[in-house]
């Protein structure tokens, strides 16, 4: 069939669309098929163009998806940054355009070399989709913010979360998407026989029931706090003392076996708090029955400092984690960019890496293994942990303050992103954040339970460790994400030389 002579900025247009209304999906995970159509529908159209053509919609597509996805970047950089409205918007959309190089690269080189067979085709498509996502995620530290699979928490490609991981189940998608459309372009009549194989794809291994790789180890009662300490207040310094108030207060009254504060629950370094308050803290948790993991920045001028989690339990010396995946812009500054983190009021910090594998918290025989922020968006990294199975975590914490995004999709979309860490590694995991989503999660990805955003509140729970390996965790803590390079890759060259179908 020849191809329509659609304009550029039409083309250009519906790319936009697709690519913004697709990101419903990682919010509103019921909609989980919606983002098999918006791809399908690109696929469709990148099939019948020229590379060029290729290329611009897939700019156009993955602009629309970053930006939409992350428009809340918007918040912390004009209403807490200050930065002027139009300048912020010209960043989220700057970041995005950036971002859709990759997608467009790989669209392009998909047009030129499809070979007019479906299935290759498909493969291909899923290939060089599979590539895009594992740059944007790896590339200058990574930002796989809204990767194709986490739209899919709750849909039936979940089932291959701990066999694949988030990017595996996004290339399933892609192919699953492709297949049917370019099918029903060379051949109509052979569409319905061709569908039954991203059926069996999506629905087989779902409808036989994810495998149990792992299996329990001991309970823990735990208690997670939730300031709600708005961000404009969190390091004035005539807000900070009621807030610290608080959580030293809740920290208190905690029973459980295990409290946890969020990521900079105290806003200050252990010799900026005043005389006491920090001893009478490690006094509290290693003497009781109560462990307790602490959110505050460490270090000190000589040494550096870090972004930490601090935890003290009963009989065991103070232990600490470093935030070793940090936050561009946030916690370092890229090269050549400080003209622009000058211009915006933030109190932005320049801080040290900690290690790649850290030790975990052990509290009463679990080992808590903490992550900090947007850490849980590399499940790679977190997997790394878990290349020694005797000390491997047995439950994982987030610490996170997202409060710079404000009541946006950035709370249920960071849920959505720790949701699938456990359905890979099949452990279960507790979140304690400033503003939301505070939540306990068991190893299947469920929410069991879940204070409000933007409320200041205790969530009381417990929690069952793990313990055993599932496949993703076997490749990836030895392998990292090599082994989807190269089989996208092998992939791509086997599709060149097939001659058939």
């Amino acid at each position: 069939m020849g191809q329509r002579r659609w304009s550029w900025p039409l083309d250009g247009l519906a790319a936009l669309a697709l690519g913004a209304l697709q990101t419903q999906a990682y919010v509103h995970t019921q909609l989980w098929w919606l983002q098999l159509v918006c791809t399908g529908a690109l696929a469709w159209r990148v099939a019948r163009a020229a590379p060029a053509r290729a290329a611009w919609l897939g700019a156009c597509f993955g602009t629309a998806w970053v930006a939409a996805g992350t428009w809340w970047l918007f918040i912390s950089m004009h209403r807490y940054g200050g930065l002027p409205a139009w300048m912020a918007v010209l960043a989220v959309l700057a970041l995005s355009a950036f971002l859709s190089l990759y997608l467009a690269l790989a669209l392009s080189l998909f047009a030129r070399w499809r070979r007019d067979r479906p299935v290759t085709d498909a493969l291909m498509f899923a290939a060089f989709w599979l590539l895009a996502e594992l740059a944007r995620g790896a590339i200058f530290t990574g930002f796989p913010w809204v990767a194709s699979g986490y739209a899919h928490v709750d849909g039936p490609l979940a089932a291959w979360a701990p066999w694949v991981g988030v990017y595996g189940m996004g290339a399933l998608a892609a192919f699953i998407a492709a297949l049917p459309v370019l099918q029903i372009e060379r051949s109509p009549r052979a569409w319905l026989v061709r569908l039954l194989v991203p059926l069996v794809l999506l629905f087989g291994p779902w409808l036989a029931g994810v495998p149990d790789f792992t299996r329990p180890t001991g309970t823990l009662a735990v208690t997670l706090l939730q300031g709600n300490v708005p961000q404009e207040e969190k390091f004035e310094t005539e807000h900070q003392a009621a807030a610290l108030e608080w959580h030293l207060a809740a920290l208190a009254a905690a029973k459980s076996d295990l409290v946890i504060a969020p990521e900079t629950a105290i806003p200050f370094l252990p010799q900026q708090l005043p005389d006491g308050v920090w001893d009478g803290l490690q006094q509290r948790f290693t003497q009781g029955g109560t462990a307790a993991l602490i959110g505050l920045p460490m270090g000190d001028e000589q040494a550096g400092y870090t972004n930490s989690a601090v935890g003290f339990a009963p009989g065991q010396p103070p232990y600490r984690y470093d935030k070793q995946h940090l936050v561009p812009f946030g916690e370092f500054i890229p090269f050549a960019f400080k003209w622009f983190t000058r211009m915006m009021n933030i109190p932005l910090g320049d801080f040290e890496r900690g290690p790649l594998v850290a030790p975990s918290f052990v509290v009463k025989g679990e080992r808590v293994a903490p992550n900090i922020c947007y850490e849980d968006l590399f499940g790679e990294e977190l997997a790394a942990r878990f290349a020694d199975a005797a000390s491997a975590p047995t439950l994982l914490a987030n610490i996170s303050n997202i409060g710079w995004f404000g009541d946006s999709s950035a709370i249920p979309q960071h849920l959505q992103i720790s949701r699938m860490r456990t359905l890979e590694l099949q452990r279960p995991m507790v979140r304690a954040t400033n503003t939301g989503a505070t939540v306990v999660i068991d190893p299947h990805g469920m929410v069991l339970h879940e204070l409000a955003p933007h409320t200041r509140g205790v969530l009381e729970g417990r929690v069952q460790g793990r313990e055993g390996l599932t496949p993703f965790v076997r490749w990836a803590s030895r392998f990292d994400l090599w082994p989807l390079w190269l089989l996208a890759l092998a992939v791509l060259l086997a599709c060149r030389k097939r001659a058939g179908p």
